[in-house]
């Protein structure tokens, strides 16, 4: 069935890991009878977590579409994951839904995931609702739970929905905007009359929403300060317009176990968030490189934004949402990246991992496409002549990282064919050869997101890996100026090799090597200067106290001796090969490691333990900003050698509220004692290789 744009709605679901997202969208879809059974989580059979990772995990890890159908709407349903490691898939969510539902349950109230679904959909002006699950577990309070939310979020936060309980189970709610109640026997709503033990609650919370709704109107504003009553339909479009504007975020609630409060979460996505008519114009830029707006016109041109790819043997699966006009089979839409045409082929409506072929998707809806020939995730498909680029998804930064080597040998191939697949599907990682260490490097948000795309490599692609510690970019400079002789002399029967030099080694400002030469007399000809210069050179990729490149020396020629028949171009460069043997040892050479800048954000209350462990890594503070919002931004310098465990070690500290941003800054010597720590480091690493 087709629906117009009107009758569309487009949620995703936030929160916490655990807080029952996958749960409620299973409740959704049985209850709507588009399932035949009601799954869970713990059995591994829901709808969204289809993906076998997901399965063996017993958690999200990936974005996942429920359409709902239900009184002729289409609820496309996103669930999103609550592990902070699959942020990217959570900001896809959100890029192509029209209203954000945050959840939070009855028994923990406010944690962590539900201040970061805040944080996104404040980030993104998406409207939002919270719903409170899990009423039927023990010391579950709807009303703490509402009132924390109130507390951390402000006062644009009202309970439109208030449960009835008896013990711990939920028996009816109270629909606070129409001041009635209704009894839930486990199937039905039967309306009822308002519990008496109830009266003053509702009374609180309506005389909340009341006020809230009137800060959304001047006229409602001037019947609130009348005390006029509010009509039904006064309240309804009061929380609709409040919900749209992002000015109200309505409470309600329910439990997945017996179904309670999953229809009337249903008829409150339908009556008060926008469709994606309702959302207004999506902002691009056109071929000229000018803004422009795209109006959510069903007659308009076709365009399409890919938010998510999944590939599989198969191919590459592509879900789009349609922001003006309507995809149909075997059109032919533009990639707007590219230039290229992209034939749309089958299209499909997505519930969970089964595909149901249609012949059209209309304005405000999702679908997918497969097997289009180079369309990737932020891409926009565009009618031709009405080429446009969509605000694209920005996905964090990659904090974690990890040197990634195959078990068996020959494997490296593999690692590197596989995870080139698996970022066509997940764009927050990256992958490749480090250009310094030559390991091969995946960068990622946390060690749980490593672990899964390692399950994937093995599982998709048969590659079984091992994991360590990246290795740390040293170098080695010298500190003192010396003077010394590197003889080549060599006779084995006829023609013999020789070359004599004098070299000057020391200290010098600039990075890469500086060669002079100040030779009198011809005691060197001039036509072994480069032969010398590029003996030297070969040296520098390995220092005599660890094997690291040297930097910041200068080296002068300034004497030595030829033969008129043994001299060539290689015994000078092997002269100075020794020359620099001999030299660097003599002049006082250290190892330099890599310091880089960092910038932690993290709550006021976490100070204190942020900057200990700052001082744990050898960190120098440089500065402590307020950022507002009880966070602050501390400033400091840190030897990068110390932070490879540091993503995971800060979400431990702040209970992840914090976040970082590290880059290199510059070299600079290092203790005594962490330089005794990595020579020794170095040779047991050349024993290893030997062996």
């Amino acid at each position: 069935m087709s629906y117009t744009a009107d009758k569309i709605r487009n949620v995703c679901l936030l929160g916490h890991g655990g807080d029952g997202k996958t749960s409620l969208a299973e409740s959704m879809l049985y209850l709507t009878k588009g399932t035949d059974r009601l799954g869970k989580v713990t059995d591994g059979n829901t709808v969204c977590d289809s993906d076998p990772e997901e399965i063996k995990r017993q958690f999200s890890i990936s974005s996942a579409l429920a359409p709902v159908e239900y009184t002729g709407h289409k609820i496309n349903v996103i669930d999103t994951p609550g592990f902070f490691d699959f942020v990217g898939e959570v900001k896809q969510a959100l890029r192509v839904a029209d209203t954000g539902i945050i959840f939070a349950t009855a028994k923990n109230g406010v944690e962590v995931g539900t201040e970061k679904a805040w944080k996104y959909v404040n980030e993104t002006n998406r409207p939002r609702m919270f719903y409170i699950s899990k009423l039927d577990e023990e010391h579950a309070d709807f009303a703490k739970t509402a009132e924390a939310l109130r507390a951390a979020f402000g006062t644009s936060v009202c309970p439109v929905y208030l449960p009835i309980m008896d013990g711990t189970t939920p028996t009816g709610y109270v629909n606070i905007a129409l001041n009635k109640a209704y009894a839930f026997d486990g199937k039905t709503y039967k309306e009822i009359a308002i519990p008496a033990n109830l009266a003053d609650e509702v009374e609180t919370f309506r005389m909340e929403l009341t006020e809230a709704i009137a800060e959304t109107d001047d006229e409602l504003m001037e019947k609130f300060f009348a005390e006029e009553e509010f009509t039904e339909e006064e309240y309804i479009n009061g929380i609709k317009n409040g919900v749209a504007t992002c000015a109200l975020a309505p409470i309600v609630c329910g439990s997945y176990m017996t179904g309670f409060g999953t229809l009337p979460l249903l008829d409150a996505i339908i009556n008060y968030t926008p469709s994606p008519l309702g959302r207004g114009a999506e902002k691009g830029v056109n071929a000229a490189g000018d803004t422009v707006e795209i109006a959510a016109d069903p007659n308009g041109p076709a365009i399409a934004f890919v938010f998510k790819t999944v590939t599989d043997q198969y191919g590459r699966f592509s879900y789009f949402k349609v922001v003006s006009g309507k995809v149909t089979a075997d059109m032919t839409l533009v990639n707007a990246r590219t230039g290229d045409n992209e034939k749309i082929g089958h299209i499909y409506v997505v519930k969970g991992k089964k595909n149901t072929e249609v012949e059209e998707i209309g304005l405000g809806d999702i679908g997918a496409v497969s097997k289009l020939a180079d369309t990737k995730t932020n891409d926009t498909l565009c009618a031709a002549g009405k080429v446009v680029e969509l605000e694209k998804i920005v996905f964090d930064k990659p904090c974690y990282s990890r040197a990634i080597t195959p078990i068996s040998k020959g494997g490296e191939e593999k690692i590197a064919t596989g995870l080139t697949r698996l970022k066509d599907e997940d764009q927050t990682f990256t992958a490749g050869i480090d250009s310094e260490t030559h390991e091969y490097i995946i960068s990622g948000a946390g060690d749980m997101h490593i672990d899964v795309l390692c399950s994937k490599l093995k599982s998709k692609f048969g590659v079984d890996v091992v994991l360590s510690d990246p290795k740390v970019a040293y170098r080695e400079k010298i500190r003192k100026k010396v003077r010394v002789q590197g003889k080549h002399k060599k006779q084995s029967g006829g023609h013999g090799q020789y070359g004599d030099v004098w070299i000057e080694f020391e200290p010098d400002e600039s990075y890469d090597m500086v060669f002079a030469e100040n030779v009198f007399g011809g005691s060197v000809p001039k036509n072994f200067f480069p032969a010398v210069e590029k003996g030297l050179r070969e040296c520098m990729d390995h220092g005599v106290l660890a094997g690291y490149p040297v930097v910041n020396l200068k080296a002068t020629l300034v004497d030595g001796s030829y033969h008129d028949v043994d001299s060539n171009e290689l015994s000078f460069k092997m002269a100075a090969r020794l020359a620099f043997k001999a030299g660097m040892p003599q002049a006082n050479p250290v190892i330099l490691e890599p310091i880089g800048s960092l910038k932690v954000y993290v709550p006021d209350s976490n100070m204190g333990d942020i900057i200990s462990d700052l001082n744990k890594r050898r960190g120098r503070v440089m500065g402590m900003n307020p950022a507002g919002n009880g966070q602050t931004t501390v400033e400091a310098e840190v030897p990068m050698a110390e932070m490879s465990t540091y993503a995971i070690d800060l979400r431990s500290i702040t209970q992840g509220r914090g976040s970082f941003e590290l880059k290199f800054e510059r070299y600079e010597e290092t203790p005594p004692m962490v330089q005794a720590k990595v020579i020794e480091e170095a040779k047991a690493n050349m024993v290893d290789d030997d062996d």
